[in-house]
C-alpha cells in the first residue's frame, strides 16, 4: 500500500511540472521549464522511493502497470478539474483496455 500512496503522490507531481504550465502560455518558456523542474524534482522524492519499496513486493512490469495506472487516473482528474476539459466516452473505453492489460499483468499463470 505505501508503494501506491507514494506512486500516486508522484504522479501528482508530475502531472503539474508536465502540464500545469499549460494554462501560463504566455509565460516564457525558459521559466516554465525551471519551474517544472523545480516540481519534478519532488515527484523524484516519491518515485524512487516508491519503486525501491515496491521492489520487494512486484517486479517491474508490475511496478510500471500499476504506475501508468494511476497516472492515467490522475491525469484524467487534472485534466478535468484544473485544465477544464472534458471526459470523453472514448477516454473511458482506453483505460478498459488499460485494466484489462493490468489483469494480465497481475494474474498468476
Amino acid at each position: 500500500m505505501r508503494t501506491i500512496v507514494l506512486l500516486t503522490i508522484s504522479n501528482i507531481f508530475m502531472t503539474i511540472a508536465w502540464y500545469g504550465h499549460l494554462k501560463y502560455r504566455s509565460e516564457a518558456l525558459w521559466k516554465v521549464i525551471l519551474v517544472s523542474w523545480g516540481i519534478a524534482f519532488f515527484e523524484y522524492c516519491f518515485q524512487v522511493p516508491a519503486n525501491r519499496i515496491g521492489s520487494y513486493e512486484f517486479n517491474a512490469a508490475q511496478l510500471k502497470t500499476i504506475q501508468e495506472v494511476i497516472t492515467l487516473t490522475v491525469f484524467s482528474v487534472f485534466s478535468v478539474l484544473y485544465l477544464g476539459e472534458k471526459f470523453k466516452w472514448n477516454y473511458a473505453a482506453g483505460f478498459a483496455c488499460i485494466t484489462f492489460g493490468a489483469f494480465f499483468i497481475f494474474h498468476k499463470w
